[in-house]
């Protein structure tokens, strides 16, 4: 099997085109057979997963301990914590995430960031009608439709869904809290490559300020979508090109 390290540098990485400096990142497309492996206890983790979820949890992980490496952390195992959150090093913190063809992970120092939150997801709309209504909110679907027929390269629905998700990742390290997908609401700018998430809960403060919403960017290549947040210690957003127009977004809802 192609090793995913090796396609890293053939062009931008996808994760890199929304987060940079002082952020480390590290991607793969494929799972690396020969790659490193894992910690005893990591191991424990995934000891009765089919392979599968095991290849994508290894190099997952081969991805973070490369991004945590550029910043100077030593090799540590990385154990899923509450709810699935990954269990950073002290004084790192990150984001995880893998779906078919892609994998990818996120880490700053905690001095320089606050949060970090970031999802992949398979460009394919979300087919079953329940589960788009579970994870959209009215607001959301009233622009759905029309985008999807002026943009149709875009799964706008997986969009969203991947949004909140990465508002999930960011939201969960700063309250220790759930957050529904209907406890916020997206919006996103097709041109800019960006989104914004309106909370319909009570935010977490940060630097003395309340966060009322999280500023995010997202990306679509070769079949996959990736979405990004990160908040820095003084409650501005970084992981965004652009503003969209001053209006709120949505929130997520899992974790790795």
């Amino acid at each position: 099997m192609v090793s995913g390290y090796s396609r890293m540098i053939a062009a931008r990485m996808l994760i890199e085109q929304l987060l940079s400096p002082p952020m480390a990142v590290a991607e793969a497309f494929h799972d690396d057979i020969d790659g490193p492996g894992l910690y005893a206890a990591e191991e424990r983790v995934v000891s009765g997963a089919v392979p599968q979820r095991r290849r994508e949890f290894t190099t997952v992980r081969a991805c973070a301990r490369r991004a945590l490496a550029e910043l100077k952390f030593p090799p540590a195992p990385i154990l899923p914590g509450e709810r699935g959150a990954p269990g950073w090093p002290t004084g790192a913190v990150g984001s995880m995430t893998h779906c078919a063809g892609y994998r990818a992970a996120a880490v700053a120092y905690a001095g320089d960031l606050a949060t970090i939150g970031i999802d992949a997801e398979p460009n394919l709309p979300i087919r079953n009608s329940g589960t788009r209504d579970l994870v959209t909110v009215p607001e959301e679907r009233a622009w759905l439709s029309e985008l999807g027929v002026r943009r149709p390269e875009v799964s706008w629905d997986r969009l969203v869904f991947s949004a909140k998700e990465s508002v999930y990742k960011a939201w969960f390290p700063l309250t220790g809290r759930w957050l529904d997908f209907d406890q916020a609401v997206v919006t996103v700018d097709p041109d800019r490559g960006t989104f914004y998430a309106r909370l319909l809960v009570p935010g977490p403060e940060i630097g003395g300020s309340r966060i009322r919403g999280f500023d995010g960017g997202w990306i679509q290549r070769n079949g996959i979508l990736v979405t990004a947040i990160a908040l820095t210690q003084s409650a501005v957003n970084v992981a965004r090109r652009i503003p969209v127009d001053g209006r709120p977004a949505t929130a997520p809802m899992s974790a790795l």
